[in-house]
């Protein structure tokens, strides 16, 4: 088939090179334009412009897709279809009539679930045991056009946002080509979405990860490895931001308490962001249920470390509060 391919970072990379291998002809490709990076503020091109520019394929940039001027240039390739991978912007009534087999989206979730920017992350921070991949028509409505296929892709104790985006990332450069090969025999289905059991997952931001330790040690670590690389779970220990990347939940019963405070026969009690234990190789922080064992951080100003780095450097004792609220 004739595509032209939309897609920005790291996730539509693996898509665009799948559709290549399995000898679909990329007319052209559409990315978000350059950004400026680092203290330099140096433009630094998009994941998919580059891997685009290896295969010489012709690569537009535009501020709005929208404009008069691309649609007609997207007109102009006559693609058969318009395949969209994590692009960065809503596309127009004029380009998603184009193509006479739809402009097909790769969603990383199992829709009507997980609607919106971010529901890699979300899937994470929310306890799914299961998320996946769904190939859609798109319409003018915000992930809500039909469904063609689906994939489902299991989340381990261990995943992070990281993790979890390279599985998703993996599965969808599979399920699009089942996809195209079903659009161009005529076979794809359109399943209607269920709206009622559609949720939203907004745009990540940095105030996302501020950790609230009256909520369970639990919710917190799924935070941790939800927001992990970015934006990050933080909180502020001894007057100074730290980020967290890796923690373990630790049940507050009477036996861990006792070890912890080195006392015999007493109930112990202690406040949400309570230091409770500092050893050798990491430290405790009480939750609004049980706690966090620190595994690994990154001070303000500092790379990251395990906790025994960041222990050497700054003897935290047990009593202490972290700032949080």
């Amino acid at each position: 088939m004739r595509v032209i391919f939309m897609g920005t970072p790291d996730f539509s990379v693996g898509t665009l090179e799948a559709v290549l291998a399995a000898g679909h002809e990329v007319a052209a490709v559409v990315t978000q334009p350059d950004k400026p990076q680092g203290r330099n503020r140096k433009l630094v091109p998009t994941p998919v412009k580059v891997k685009a520019q290896e295969y010489e394929i012709p690569v537009y940039q535009p501020e709005k897709v929208r404009e008069a001027e691309m649609v007609e240039t997207l007109r102009s390739y006559k693609p058969d279809a318009i395949v969209v991978a994590a692009y960065g912007q809503i596309l127009p009534e004029s380009i998603l009539s184009i193509p006479p087999y739809g402009c097909i989206n790769i969603h990383a979730s199992l829709l009507p679930k997980y609607r919106g920017a971010a529901p890699i992350e979300r899937a994470i921070i929310d306890g799914e045991t299961v998320t996946g991949v769904t190939t859609m028509y798109m319409e003018k409505g915000l992930d809500t056009g039909d469904m063609i296929d689906k994939v489902e892709v299991a989340i381990t104790p261990e995943d992070t946002g990281a993790t979890l985006h390279d599985k998703l990332a993996e599965a969808g450069a599979a399920l699009i080509l089942e996809t195209l090969t079903k659009l161009e025999n005529h076979t794809a289905t359109r399943m209607k979405q269920d709206d009622a059991q559609s949720c939203y997952a907004s745009m990540l931001s940095k105030e996302m990860g501020r950790m609230d330790f009256a909520k369970s040690a639990e919710e917190l670590e799924r935070l941790i490895r939800g927001l992990n690389p970015w934006p990050c779970a933080y909180t502020e220990i001894d007057g100074k931001n730290v980020k967290i990347y890796k923690a373990k939940v630790i049940a507050m019963d009477d036996a861990y308490k006792t070890q912890a405070q080195g006392k015999v026969e007493q109930t112990l009690t202690f406040a949400p962001g309570e230091i409770v234990e500092v050893a050798k190789k990491y430290f405790v922080i009480a939750c609004g249920t049980d706690a966090l064992q620190i595994q690994n951080l990154q001070p303000e100003g500092k790379k990251p470390m395990d906790t025994v780095a960041y222990l050497n450097g700054n003897p935290l004792k047990a009593g202490m509060t972290v700032n949080w609220k």
